[in-house]
Order: structure tokens, then C-alpha cells, then sequence
């Protein structure tokens, strides 16, 4: 029982540390997947409203260069990232589900971003760009390491969200 215990304690220690984790990146012969989230105390239309407005971004985010475009589903936007400034994306919004889900990407792979609500009021913020293909193996270690502009795009989105929120 006393296992079971500890067992059952480590499981909820790491889900809550899964909520604010630092991105982390899987590699794989093929692909790439880096992930982030971060618990945000703002209401979901908050967030969802930073996420979906193109022209705002450069102002609230300091990953983006650009992004020109209407962030909506069969929508192409141009993104331009500091992590890349010499090349712009082109990238097909794929889906949106309102407060909770946008995907959007390119023949290489795509960027999901998940809204989860927490029983706090607070909402658990999720990212995962996903990039590979068959090619992916002789341009891989061309592509630089995004785990710190995940980290960056999530506390960006948090504080923004935040300070929208206390101004109410």
C-alpha cells in the first residue's frame, strides 16, 4: 500500500510539472517534435484572441518578426520569426476550434496549439510543432534547436494574457 502510495504521489507531482514545462524536443530519424505549455491564470477567450490576431503578434510576442495574413481556417499567413529573420513561412491554417484548438502548417509538418481548462480557472497553454518527411534526415541539422523560442513564445502568451486579465 505504502508503493502504491508513493507511486500515486510521483504520478500527480508529474502531471502538475508537465502543465509548466520547459520545451523539450523528441528527434527521430524523420522528425522532429518540440512541445511546451504553461498554466495561464486568464480566461480562454483571452488567449485565444492574442493567438488568432496576426497583426498583433510582433507586439506582444518577441519570437515574431511578422506574421501578415487572417489567422483563419483555408487562410495562408506569412510568418516571419527572429529565429530565422532571412526567410518567411507560408503556412495554411488547418484548423480552429474556437478557445481551445488551432493548427496550422506546411507541406513540412505542423504547429498545434491546444486551450485546456484547469478546475482553478486558470488554462493550461500548449504547443507542439511537429516537422519531418522523408527528406527530413539531410536538412535536420540546418533547422536550429526551437526549444527556446518555445519557451519564450509560452511566457510571452502568459504575460500578455495575464496583464489583459488584471486590467478587467
Amino acid at each position: 500500500m505504502k508503493t502504491l502510495l508513493i507511486i500515486l504521489s510521483f504520478m500527480t507531482a508529474t502531471t502538475a510539472m508537465a502543465q509548466n514545462k520547459k520545451a523539450t524536443t523528441v528527434r527521430k530519424t524523420f522528425s522532429r517534435e518540440t512541445s511546451v505549455s504553461i498554466d495561464i491564470k486568464a480566461d480562454n477567450a483571452i488567449i485565444w484572441a492574442l493567438l488568432t490576431n496576426a497583426s498583433d503578434y510582433a507586439r506582444w510576442n518577441s519570437t515574431i518578426i511578422s506574421i501578415d495574413g487572417k489567422i483563419a481556417v483555408g487562410e495562408t499567413i506569412k510568418l516571419k520569426a527572429k529565429l530565422d529573420p532571412k526567410r518567411t513561412f507560408k503556412l495554411k491554417v488547418k484548423e480552429m476550434d474556437t478557445n481551445k484548438r488551432l493548427v496550422w502548417g506546411d507541406a513540412m509538418g505542423k504547429r498545434v496549439y491546444t486551450l485546456t481548462p484547469n478546475p482553478d480557472r486558470s488554462v493550461t497553454f500548449s504547443m507542439d510543432e511537429k516537422i519531418g518527411g522523408p527528406m527530413f534526415p539531410l536538412f535536420a541539422k540546418m533547422i536550429p534547436s526551437f526549444d527556446s523560442s518555445f519557451d519564450q513564445f509560452a511566457t510571452d502568451l502568459k504575460k500578455e494574457s495575464e496583464t489583459i486579465m488584471n486590467s478587467k
